[in-house]
């Protein structure tokens, strides 16, 4: 048995006691199964993954002759295997001396122990060792702490899976960040055991499972889905003693929607399975003895805060709040986007008083449209009245709104200078929104939830960029992809102003907050990876746990993964998909809001229960979902038809 294996002691005296085990592990699959049998435990081993080098790695040759050029200042190890796969290529052309030679010159960065073995081994000292957990929040930290990162040229092994979070980081400190692709993960060969594996699980007929890396996690996930199991096997983890190897696999098995048991205290294979012999059993009992909890999925919103400081114990039990957390309810909730707008006679009576920014400014005029609305429609929840871009005012960019053109900007943010120009933002300047929902709380706060909102960073980066509204976002994508450093600042400043704004909101009565990102389907899944995931999950993140969030966005079919992986209790839906397909996409881990064709409003009745009726059997009764339209109601929708929605959702719906 090797350090990698071994624990610190060579006691063996934690069992399992007959318990069936399930491990992923594939390079040392003999060892662990020796390890769990020297347990007493049943060993069920089930290689998940290989790893399969790139071939014709030409973006490790390319490395190499640049590293050799000194273009170079910093270079991070993520992993040994990709560490040692990165010279094998390197060496096919290059000698061994030459390299070491190269990197010994510049900073060297090893993110745990494994690369560190393997550094040292091909004659390599790290400059810089990142301290556990080893995740990219260390190494961001250890790296920008010894080095000024402004300017610097910075390669990062990459380990199968991209870490965007970590490039982001860089860039935001002003680095020119390389990614370096050494290998990929695929699937066994022979996915048999893999298989018979997914289906003891799925049937209840194995205890406890063990993950050693995030690669494992995805592709048991993704064959589970692809094997039209992808429900039962979660279930089955839920009712078994799930053990991660550390930080980085546990928030992918979150990421999954799928709870994490226990870590060992050191990330090795020996301390995993003796922590998982010596706890898996009472975790095994305290599961079992409570059925309903098990079967409950776990959100895979990024960790939040434990709770907020604001009472919310009036309407935890209200449909709409059950809703969030995917409970039963007797009858689906709605409630509407823009449901306090233009197609109301009694707001369009208030308008013609007063300009939309004094509308939002005065609190009492706030919440007298976001009310009357409830009142009205019989919705579910209100919503309070203000606009996504708010939070730009104290921002002194000369944001106002011209009739007939929507927001216009005066002075853009389009270079480093023009960032550098914003005043640091105190969200107290928006305080009139807390204000409104104060007064809204106090009318509504015993019989209907209030929804708090705010534009995600990517959608009010894009109005500061652009200077208004656009249709191709040419000047948001050029910023994006010409100044990644200006940009990834940016967007920490929004990401920061937008979450200190959502929980004044939350503080001041909102009992839900939903994020618009209604731009962001500009955008394909690589560059919202890079360019924006990692500012939207510091939002949400932020977020205390007890105050459900609804992460919306308009043409995002291609991003529902990826906004999940962002975080929320709520993804939203627009028209352009089918919610009974992307609900199953987002594997019923989130609950969903949607999704009527806001157009629909304009048929008659009978075609728009029809609609209706047609957006519940694809819910299929399934807890968590949130009956509303795919965008905002238009300003010449008939209210009488909006009314007539909302009853047809309750009628229709009652369980």
């Amino acid at each position: 048995m090797n350090s990698e294996t071994e624990s610190s002691s060579s006691d063996i005296t934690p069992s399992f006691g007959g318990l069936r085990v399930v491990a992923f592990e594939s390079r040392m699959a003999a060892e662990v199964a020796t390890m769990i049998r020297r347990r007493g435990g049943v060993a069920i081993i089930a290689p998940a993954m290989r790893e399969v080098p790139l071939e014709n790695n030409h973006a490790a040759l390319d490395f190499a002759e640049r590293l050799l050029g000194g273009e170079f200042e910093v270079v991070v190890f993520m992993t040994g295997v990709g560490t040692r796969a990165l010279f094998a290529a390197m060496e096919t052309r290059h000698q061994r001396p030459a390299l070491v030679t190269a990197l010994a010159a510049i900073t060297t960065v090893a993110r745990g122990p494994k690369p560190i073995r393997a550094m040292r081994d091909l004659g390599i000292e790290p400059s810089i060792v990142v301290p556990e957990p080893n995740t990219w929040r260390e190494l961001l930290s250890a790296l920008a702490a010894k080095v000024e990162l402004k300017g610097k040229r910075v390669a990062v092994q990459e380990y199968g899976v991209s870490n965007h979070e970590l490039t982001a980081g860089l860039e935001a400190r002003g680095a020119r960040v390389t990614i370096v692709p050494v290998y990929r993960w695929t699937l066994p060969a022979d996915r048999r055991p893999l298989r018979a594996a997914l289906n003891a699980i799925a049937a209840g007929a194995a205890d406890v499972a063990i993950f050693t890396s995030s690669n494992q996690v995805t592709n048991v996930i993704q064959l589970a889905e692809a094997e039209g199991i992808g429900d039962s096997v979660k279930r089955g983890f839920a009712r078994m003693a799930v053990g991660s190897i550390g930080p980085v696999c546990s928030e992918q098995i979150r990421a999954y929607g799928l709870g994490v048991d226990f870590e060992p205290e050191h990330s090795k294979l020996g301390h995993l399975i003796k922590e998982a012999a010596a706890l898996a059993t009472l975790i095994l009992i305290a599961k079992r003895a409570d059925a309903g909890r098990i079967e409950a999925v776990e959100s895979p919103s990024p960790r939040r805060a434990a709770s907020s400081n604001a009472p919310r114990s009036l309407l935890t039990d209200h449909p709409m709040m059950k809703a969030c957390r995917r409970e039963a309810t007797p009858y689906t909730p709605v409630w509407l986007m823009r449901q306090a707008g233009r197609y109301m006679p009694e707001y369009r009576r208030v308008r013609e008083q007063h300009e939309f920014l004094e509308m939002c400014k005065r609190p009492e005029l706030s919440a007298e449209v976001t009310v009357t609305a409830v009142e009205r429609l019989k919705v579910d929840a209100a919503i309070i009245f203000a606009d996504i871009l708010l939070p730009l005012i104290p921002m002194e960019v000369g944001l106002h709104f011209e009739k007939g053109d929507g927001p216009v900007i005066d002075r853009p943010v389009r270079t480093e200078a023009d960032l550098e120009r914003i005043p640091a933002v105190d969200v107290a300047a928006l305080g009139f929104v807390g204000d409104a929902i104060k007064l809204v709380h106090r009318a509504l706060a015993a019989t209907t939830p209030l929804i708090g909102f705010a534009g995600a960073p990517f959608t009010l980066a894009s109005y500061l960029i652009e200077g208004g509204s656009s249709r191709q976002y040419q000047a948001t994508k050029t910023f994006m992809y010409t100044q990644p450093e200006t940009w990834h600042r940016l967007m920490e400043l929004l990401a920061r102003v937008t979450a200190d704004y959502l929980k004044m909101q939350i503080a001041a009565g909102a009992d839900i907050v939903q994020i618009f990102d209604s731009w962001v389907g500009s955008l394909g899944p690589d560059d919202y990876r890079r360019f924006v995931l990692p500012h939207t999950a510091s939002v949400i993140a932020a977020i205390p746990a007890d105050v459900p969030v609804i992460h919306f966005g308009t043409v995002t079919g291609n991003l529902l993964e990826l906004m999940r992986e962002a975080g929320g209790d709520v993804i939203g839906l627009d028209w352009r998909v089918n919610l009974a397909e992307a609900w199953a996409r987002l594997n019923y881990s989130v609950a969903v809001q949607g999704n009527l064709d806001p157009i629909a409003l304009f048929a008659d009745i009978p075609e728009i229960r029809a609609r209706a009726r047609a957006i519940l059997d694809q819910a299929d009764g399934r807890p968590g979902h949130i009956f509303n339209l795919g965008h905002g109601i238009l300003p010449e929708t008939p209210a009488e038809h909006v009314i007539a929605l909302v009853d047809a959702v309750h009628e229709m719906s009652a369980r």
